[in-house]
């Protein structure tokens, strides 16, 4: 049955996919401005060779068995009409003995495997995913000598805009921070199959950084306090903190630039672009006793407890001292000589959470035009890419300074990132940047937190929509998430926008989603996803989506303080929907983001669980099915922390005992459910830190990094927790068990205390004893499993039942 169902399927998606040449693309003018710089891309590119066997590579380990299958091709843009683009025709020889039978021609490797990647999703059926969101699905019936035919004319897919960015000046610490070579190989060949083919490299900089600091007299002594710890380098390259979770050994430095050099060659020899880092000011203290009469000034405090000079307060030098020069060209001119070559474009964020001193727009553009002279004394051909999150978070960017900023720069030599724009686009209140070339970019998640969320219609509808507005300087699509791993079907679209030269039906799309993600049609999963699609994924408020959910991200408040407003949503029944408000503005927490129906989502979670009976043997299946347990739960264990809170308010006791103790269990449930599947288990993030560690004090080191990133992230005193706490917070088992479930365990307990002697909430008290919790749990080296255990469609179904089935 379920291969009738998927040949069905198939026939489907050749309908969806269509074929032959694309209608009448939209060029911009902004890629007219950067027209030069992408002559100069298309002449370093590797040799047609080089980005053919790369690409083989690629095929070779996502498919081994349909390696032959095969043959791939490099064509001259001419091919395309002047334009990136792929071309998928059956092969001439097709039919013949031990001939192939899919040619896919393309202008680089990333535009080959992109076809590859597009053949097999929509005529093939198939679906790939990060390895921990369920892996790569294919068809039982897809083997070799058995593949679809395409039309007789071939398909021609063309990129409506040259460049499709990948990665956040974060992600290198909130996902990649631990990984070695064999999980990056990974990685790009994800890239590759996505058509990304501007991504971020800032693996190994420090080493780079280390060479430059010694031609200027800097010791390796004195920049130890310079690098924070590996799981917080991406806050000490911009500026925002030093030395915490430090310092690095010489063995990282050097592991790591080893690391780099790998990451680069791979990414070259498919044709991509990496986007390598550039000098944005942060320098060691020790340049200021070595530099005197340079113009360097200290940072304010970045959210260190009590501005702690230890940690933060940073150095910055002026870009208009030119000794900014002299250090920007030592550090592109020390990279290419490393690593043999470059591809120009480099990340710069001077500005980035750190407000400049001085709102002149003389002032300002003095800067971005100092920052720029410093790539550009060391690379002639340098273009800025830089992110425009500064303009979304910062108040101080008006029209004169945002416009003093850009136009510092000669045009075509800065692209900014719109680095948020599926929410909160730049480009339509900006007046396109002001006629500087831009990314449209989809920034869905903050710090790699678990939470299912999703703006569909905005990334189906949003990059075309800038792309074809009047005097767009649009050059690019990306993805600028601060962490990855999660939520698939986002990412599966928002790759697929930078091919498409139209809006996207995202309705019709979801609903060809899971039948290539679970390899045949269920009409019950499918009309789970037309629910998930309407409620989880259609979020419209424009708020920011940090997982502020009780359970990872506990409010650290007076309960005595707190009052409930109740929400009202569009849809009936009963609704996890409070909303809490201290009183007292120094107790303000983060109120967990709720833009749906939870009985919706309830009713989506029912026709999974029914589904069950069909997909239960898909790893995409089970992903989504626990992942969208632990949703529909952490709602609920929200809503049952209101009801504690209200039931001490009116001092009911054995309210207070029943329901603290029910929510204690649904953590512990919860634990269990998260360790059906791999892409839920703390064990992998904590060994991948220990195996990098050449010794026991590293190890420690490591480990230490790893687990303070996703509990407290920064310092904190014996009774002020960090101002950053949860902000990396996950779901992941053994963290639900081990800390969240302690940690919530005492406040409750503080709770009953405060009603059986009759005293007010200990507020202090609770935070000492949490406070000593935590540092004690970022100092253990308990092991957590690191494989899956557990039936992933039995556990759900009894948590349902235990749960939820009344909703």
């Amino acid at each position: 049955m379920s291969l009738r169902l998927l040949s069905l399927t198939i026939v489907v998606i050749l309908l969806f996919a269509g074929g032959g040449f694309a209608s009448a693309l939209y060029s911009t003018i902004g890629v007219g401005y950067i027209s030069r710089f992408l002559e100069i891309q298309d002449r370093e590119r590797a040799p047609a060779s080089v980005q053919v066997a790369a690409a083989r590579d690629v095929l070779r380990r996502v498919l081994p068995h349909l390696y032959s299958s095969f043959e791939f091709r490099i064509i001259p843009k001419e091919s395309c009409n002047g334009d990136f683009c792929f071309i998928i025709k059956n092969h001439p020889f097709n039919g013949q003995p031990g001939a192939p039978e899919i040619l896919i021609s393309g202008v680089t490797g990333v535009e080959i495997v992109a076809g590859l990647h597009w053949y097999l999703k929509y005529r093939c059926a198939s679906h790939f995913s990060w390895d921990k969101t369920g892996g790569f699905q294919t068809p039982l019936l897809l083997k070799s000598g058995c593949l679809p035919r395409v039309q007789d004319a071939g398909m021609v897919v063309r990129r409506p805009v040259p460049w499709n960015y990948y990665q956040n000046a974060v992600t290198s610490s909130y996902t990649f921070a631990w990984w070695d070579w064999e999980r990056w190989e990974k990685e790009i060949d994800w890239m590759a199959l996505q058509g990304i083919n501007l991504p971020l490299a800032f693996t190994g900089q420090e080493s780079i950084w280390q060479k430059v600091f010694l031609k200027f007299n800097i010791s390796t002594e004195e920049l130890d306090d310079f690098f924070g710890g590996p799981a917080f380098l991406a806050w000490s390259r911009m500026a925002n903190l030093h030395g915490w979770g430090g310092p690095l050994q010489q063995s990282w430095l050097d592991q790591q630039l080893l690391l780099q050099k790998r990451i680069l060659a791979r990414m070259y020899e498919l044709g991509m672009t990496p986007v390598l880092p550039a000098f944005s000011g942060s320098i060691p203290a020790a340049v200021k006793q070595k530099f005197p009469s340079a113009k360097i000034t200290r940072l304010g405090n970045w959210f260190s407890v009590d501005s702690n000079p230890r940690w933060c307060c940073t150095y910055l030098l002026d870009a208009t001292d030119p000794l900014f020069v002299e250090i920007g060209r030592a550090f592109i001119e020390e990279q290419i000589k490393e690593y043999g070559r470059t591809g120009h474009i480099y990340n710069c964020d001077t500005f980035d959470e750190n407000t400049p001193p001085v709102d002149d727009p003389g002032f300002i553009s003095s800067l971005g035009a100092a920052t720029y002279e410093g790539m550009k004394s060391g690379d002639p051909d340098a273009v800025w890419l830089m992110q425009g999150w500064l303009f979304s978070y910062d108040p101080f960017w008006r029209p004169p300074q945002m416009k003093a900023l850009l136009h510092s720069v000669p045009l075509g030599r800065m692209v900014v990132l719109d680095l948020f724009a599926e929410v909160k686009p730049i480009w339509s209140t900006s007046e396109q940047f002001y006629g500087v070339p831009y990314i449209w970019c989809m920034l869905h998640n903050f710090a790699g937190n678990v939470e299912m969320y999703g703006v569909l219609d905005s990334i189906a509808s949003g990059p075309v929509e800038a792309r074809t507005s009047e005097n767009s300087t649009m050059v690019g699509v990306g993805m600028s998430m601060e962490g990855i791993e999660q939520n698939p079907v986002v990412y599966d679209l928002m790759s697929e926008m930078a091919f498409q030269t139209e809006k996207v039906d995202a309705q019709r799309w979801i609903n060809l989603y899971s039948a290539r993600r679970y390899g045949q049609i269920v009409p019950s999963v499918s009309e789970a996803w037309n629910i998930l699609y309407h409620t989880i994924y259609n979020c419209t408020d424009g708020l920011y989506d940090k997982n502020r959910d009780v359970i990872v991200a506990f409010p650290d408040v007076d309960p005595s303080a707190i009052s409930f407003l109740q929400l009202k949503y569009q849809h009936g029944g009963k609704l996890f929907s409070h909303r809490a408000v201290s009183e007292d503005d120094s107790n303000l927490f983060d109120q967990p983001h709720l833009w749906y129906s939870t009985t919706e989502v309830i009713r989506a979670l029912k026709l999974f669980l029914v589904s069950g009976e069909y997909l239960q043997g898909s790893s995409c299946y089970r992903y989504d099915l626990v992942d969208l347990t632990r949703q529909a739960l952490a709602k609920y264990a929200n809503q049952l922390f209101v009801e504690i809170i209200e039931d001490y308010q009116l001092k009911d006791a054995a309210g207070v005992n029943l329901k603290s103790e029910k929510f204690l269990a649904l953590v512990e449930d919860l634990d269990t459910l998260l360790a059906c599947h791999e892409g839920f288990l703390l064990g992998p993030w904590l060994e991948s830190a220990k195996r990098l560690g050449q010794n026991e004090e590293q190890r420690k080191q490591y480990e230490w990094n790893a687990r303070t990133q996703i509990t407290m992230w920064y310092d904190n005193t014996e009774e002020e927790a960090s101002l950053l706490r949860d902000y990396g917070n996950k779901y992941w088992n053994g963290l639900l068990k081990d800390y969240y479930l302690p940690r919530a365990a005492i406040y409750f307990d503080n709770l009953k205390e405060s009603l059986e002697k009759g005293h007010n909430f200990q507020l202090k008290k609770w935070r000492r004893e949490w406070i000593k919790l935590t540092n004690n749990w970022q100092n253990s080296r308990s092991v957590f499993p690191i494989k899956s255990s557990g039936h992933a469609l039995k556990i759900s179904q009894q948590l349902y039942n235990k749960y939820l089935s009344d909703f």
